[in-house]
């Protein structure tokens, strides 16, 4: 990664400086108010140790859920605020509920050296999804350095993530965003070969950008999911009530042409007239798919195959869930992949999961620290993977050689 980090900074940027990280904290808030998965809390901790370590006064921004612009209480960063507290457990962690104005730069100005100020979510603001000027500018007054760590956010180019740093300098990414670029980019740039690629969802539209991106750099392309479905169509298959694009079968042809065998797809299916149907599941190959019926998970024989290719692999991205893994009777696949690579990292192999579905699976399942990486950015990470630039790391100071 070309771009500074807070090991960059000096330690007269930071000690006793006000350091404005924007952090990805969009968590899951359960009924009762509470956190209810904090990975992407903890993720950001080695970013917020760092910076406190060093006594710079962090004062954190951060969006959560899709308020509409406008202030929502069941959208309120507080509980999270509950959480980071309990988390960092010493430092003083505080919150208020607002994100700019002079009133939070007077907050920001009063700060004790080590200590945190999480602001109120910054999709309260109508303006920062349209990256305003004058937001951008607002966000900047409450900092003397800026730092990304929300790798999840930085395909948006919003007022909390690019707008931001072009008023405010030094701007460098976090340990975490340091974290993620390196695994994805050196897995795009120089693999340890073999090369698997699995890729899974619902809609080979979703996937067509990673699909021509990474189709000529990896060794195995594994295709799983309803969007296998589109791939069978192209083939000739009788798909049934499976979903499947239409407008992309011609593109999906052309991808097996140009495949061969690199393009690896199911040989069967499970399948069942309905998705709360479970239990009228059946496996049938994939060229006896009945027209009342539906796919909503590969079948155990492309599972088996799918698992042995990954178990070979020496690097193994992941993107996208082989069925309905949240319902009971169609995880198989999902696990099946899960498995594998989990094996394939105690192998040795870089096993990188893309975020979004495909690491809520392996959360599911326990196995999340079995892989070598989980994105915490299922967007954003499918946009690095499809080749093109981040908004939120673009902007980022350069490393000078």
């Amino acid at each position: 990664m070309n771009k500074q980090t807070i090991r960059d900074l000096p330690d007269e940027a930071v000690r006793g400086r006000r350091v404005l990280v924007r952090v990805d904290f969009n968590v899951p808030l359960e009924a009762d108010g509470r956190v209810g998965d904090d990975t992407r809390i903890r993720e950001s901790l080695p970013t917020l140790s760092h910076l406190l370590d060093r006594g710079a006064r962090v004062v954190l921004l951060s969006h959560l859920g899709r308020p509409k612009g406008k202030p929502d209480p069941k959208y309120s960063l507080a509980p999270v605020a509950d959480r980071l507290r309990d988390l960092l457990a010493g430092p003083d962690v505080a919150f208020i509920p607002a994100s700019a104005g002079a009133a939070v730069v007077e907050a920001t100005r009063s700060m004790r050296d080590g200590s945190v100020l999480l602001l109120e979510n910054t999709r309260f603001h109508a303006a920062e999804e349209s990256n305003d000027e004058a937001l951008a500018r607002a966000f900047a007054e409450l900092g003397d350095v800026f730092v990304n760590d929300a790798f999840g956010s930085a395909h948006r180019a919003h007022a909390s993530t690019e707008g931001v740093a072009r008023h405010l300098r030094p701007a460098v990414a976090g340990l975490l965003m340091e974290k993620e670029l390196e695994y994805l980019g050196r897995a795009l740039a120089t693999p340890e070969r073999p090369f698997v690629a699995i890729l899974g969802g619902s809609k080979i539209s979703g996937k067509i950008d990673v699909i021509e991106q990474m189709l000529p750099k990896v060794d195995h392309m594994l295709i799983g999911g309803a969007m296998a479905c589109t791939f069978f169509r192209a083939m000739g298959l009788e798909t049934g009530k499976s979903l499947v694009e239409e407008d992309r079968v011609d593109m999906a042809r052309d991808l097996l042409a140009r495949g061969g065998e690199k393009l690896v797809l199911p040989t069967d299916a499970r399948v069942a007239p309905a998705i709360d149907q479970p239990a009228a599941a059946a496996t049938v190959a994939r060229d006896r798919i009945l027209p009342g019926a539906a796919m909503f998970d590969i079948g155990p024989a492309s599972a088996a195959a799918f698992a042995a290719i990954i178990r070979t692999g020496r690097t193994v991205v992941w993107n996208g869930p082989m069925g309905v893994f949240e319902t009971a009777g169609f995880e198989v696949g999902t696990r099946a992949v899960a498995d594998a690579m989990a094996e394939a990292t105690r192998a040795g192999a870089t096993t990188i999961v893309g975020g979004g579905d495909s690491a809520a699976a392996v959360a599911e399942f326990g196995l999340a620290d079995a892989m070598r990486h989980v994105s915490t950015g299922g967007g954003a990470s499918l946009e690095f993977l499809e080749g093109k630039t981040l908004p939120g790391v673009d902007v980022l100071d350069e490393r000078v050689a």
